[in-house]
């Protein structure tokens, strides 16, 4: 007597179309940027200097910089979209780490704490308005 017995095939990954990932993590992208240039307005309006090391970080720069690393962002939810098992588990997981890894510049740097607090908010604010915009739009 001979028993035959199949395996069951690992399931394939949910591929997840990439242009809704790419124009929904665009505009996200554009909604932290504008909010992390009010959080810095708002800041500065109350009296919260935007100087470290006595050099003053001018106001586009919030922008700038959330757009750099909310796109480097994207990227690496488009890489883990395209190979990860869980993409969006390991999106939220690895950029809530990074976030916090981002947080220690700001308390290292030569700066008041009111400054060093408003720069870890600006960081903030920008991951909780595009991780939770890129995730959702990634497989479980």
């Amino acid at each position: 007597m001979s028993v035959t017995t199949t395996a069951a095939a690992p399931a394939a990954p949910v591929v997840v179309p990439a242009r809704p990932l790419i124009t929904g993590g665009l505009a996200a992208t554009a909604a932290a940027a504008v909010a992390t240039v009010a959080v810095a307005v708002a800041g500065e309006a109350v009296g919260i200097s935007l100087a470290i090391g006595g050099a003053p970080i001018p106001v586009p720069g919030f922008a700038v910089l959330t757009v750099v690393f909310s796109v480097m962002g994207l990227a690496l939810a488009l890489v883990l979209a395209r190979w990860a098992r869980r993409p969006r588990v390991a999106f939220v997981r690895t950029t809530i780490v990074l976030t916090a890894v981002s947080l220690v510049p700001d308390v290292l740097v030569e700066a008041s704490t009111a400054t060093q607090l408003l720069l870890m908010l600006t960081h903030v604010v920008a991951a909780a308005i595009v991780i939770p915009a890129v995730a959702r739009r990634l497989s479980a």
